[in-house]
């Protein structure tokens, strides 16, 4: 794919993220960002898949679950502003004239599903609690990355932290506000799951992908 873009690096002032650090169990590992430095531009289509995907998942939730009014708020808001976040990154791509191609799925957002149990409400605080740990790996490689990139797409991304880290607390006040008892434990037994599909070895580069092979 046709890219044209000048490494330009900058220094970008973000947000405070320490809560959103203490929440996830490890940092993205240093191969995934040696990787993303030479790969911006599958990371940019992979980045607008995941916007997609994110709103989708908003709006799942707001034809589900009718008579959660605080979940209708916050979910309404989040839909657009991860759709605002889709326009944005497919206009950045076509400032660096790359194109957007079709990209299978990473295992990171299936693997955490995969553990959502089926009745209600755990389904719900279940789902809420893996939107909010994908929210916060999001943000934690934005700010990763930060350094690294192309003065543009470090720019966009700094732009970005302070949203995806409000997403990351909306999705964790909701799962306690919904739930009939404390959540730290099923809280915990994602973040073991979560290291694993961050830490292990992966076959596919994608936005939230493992350790490259």
């Amino acid at each position: 794919m046709a890219m044209k873009m000048t490494m330009k690096r900058t220094a970008v002032m973000t947000p405070d993220i320490s809560a959103l650090i203490a929440f996830l169990p490890c940092a993205t590992p240093a191969a995934w960002l040696e990787r993303a430095v030479k790969e911006p531009a599958l990371l940019l289509i992979d980045h607008a898949n995941c916007e997609k995907k994110a709103a989708a998942t908003a709006m799942n939730l707001l034809y589900r679950y009718v008579d959660r009014t605080e979940l209708l708020t916050k979910m309404s808001q989040l839909a657009r502003e991860e759709l605002l976040h889709f326009e944005q990154v497919v206009n950045l791509m076509r400032e660096l004239d790359i194109a957007y191609v079709q990209l299978g799925p990473s295992r990171y957002a299936a693997g955490l599903r995969a553990q959502v149990r089926t009745h209600e409400p755990a389904k719900l605080i279940d789902t809420l609690i893996v939107g909010a740990y994908v929210e916060a790996r999001s943000c934690e490689r934005f700010a990763a990355l930060l350094p690294l990139l192309d003065a543009r797409i470090a720019r966009f991304y700094a732009s970005l932290l302070r949203s995806e880290a409000r997403h990351f607390q909306d999705y964790l006040a909701l799962a306690q506000l919904y739930a009939n008892e404390d959540i730290s434990a099923r809280v915990a037994w994602f973040r073991d799951i979560e290291r694993e599909l961050i830490e292990s070895p992966d076959a596919e580069f994608r936005f939230h992908s493992g350790v490259p092979l």
